[in-house]
């Protein structure tokens, strides 16, 4: 649980890259297309702009539905809105990803990050910080390879299938996501997160941006996704808002889920009971 007396000001961060025709994709799939319709003044004196636009689903700062890799789980449409927003978990990897560009987020790093902050909350929004988001748009980078064209060649990091399934079995997860092109890293060849997630119903959010920005804790992040019937993921317009103090001012780490409770009742109650015994004195009068 964390109790957070939240004052100041509301800060939003904007989580998705330009879509554009920079915008890199998978092998085999089509290149983002934008064709201006109009832009232009019309003959009744006013301004028009009207464009028309063509992606593929999994492109860009994208979520993946769970449909995408489990048949018979939640395809875009169906994903409940509950599921698309969260208190924000950012697990910081790049010092790790330096070294080793293949590193998979492993159950270790979830540990030293509720040793940190506290538990993980329930709902949360899981995403994996290696400092990949600075590559994009470049598709030789965000690939890393010298050839974009063959997968195998692949070598950017992701999630271990081992801390997804931690976290399935343990904690209550809304949505785990990358700064990547994919939640599993780019030597998979299987790809058992996005099977593990799609398997138990859990959106995968990837191309996430401007992870900096957003606290390690204390944040909630959105991933509203176009509601693409019958699709397998969409865009997505990933934001995360939070109050400087209120992501600090944070008792999870600190004080014992028993004490939260004592703090929630007596703020809630405390007003009451003051109404009740003024109300107790007027009749005694």
């Amino acid at each position: 649980m964390c109790l957070a007396f939240v004052w100041g000001e509301m800060k939003t961060v904007d989580m998705s890259h330009d879509l554009s025709i920079a915008t890199p994709f998978w092998v085999g799939m089509p290149r983002f297309n934008f064709t201006i319709l109009n832009r232009n003044n019309t003959s009744r004196g006013f301004w028009l702009e009207n464009n028309a636009f063509q992606i593929a689903e999994h492109g860009g700062t994208h979520l993946d539905a769970p449909a995408h890799y489990y048949k018979g789980s939640w395809r875009t449409q169906l994903i409940p809105m509950d599921s698309l927003f969260g208190p924000g978990v950012v697990i910081n990897v790049t010092d790790k990803v330096l070294t080793n560009p293949d590193y998979r987020v492993k159950t270790s790093d979830l540990s030293q990050w509720e040793a940190n902050y506290g538990r993980i909350p329930p709902n949360a929004v899981i995403i994996m910080n290696s400092g990949w988001q600075y590559k994009f748009p470049n598709k030789t980078r965000v690939f890393n390879t010298t050839d974009p064209e063959d997968p195998s060649t692949y070598h950017f990091p992701g999630w271990h299938e081992e801390a997804v399934q931690w976290l399935v079995d343990n904690r209550q997860v809304n949505i785990i996501g990358v700064d990547t092109p994919s939640t599993d890293y780019g030597q998979a060849t299987h790809f058992p997160v996005h099977v593990l997630l799609g398997k138990y119903q859990i959106p995968g959010l990837e191309n996430v941006a401007n992870l900096d920005n957003v606290p390690k804790h204390g944040a909630i992040i959105y991933a509203p996704v176009v509601k693409l019937h019958d699709g397998s993921g969409g865009p997505a317009r990933v934001f995360a808002t939070y109050d400087d103090d209120a992501a600090v001012v944070c008792f999870a780490s600190r004080v014992s889920l028993g004490v939260s409770y004592v703090l929630v009742l007596f703020v809630f109650l405390f007003p009451y009971v003051l109404v009740i015994r003024f109300k107790q004195r007027e009749r005694a009068r």
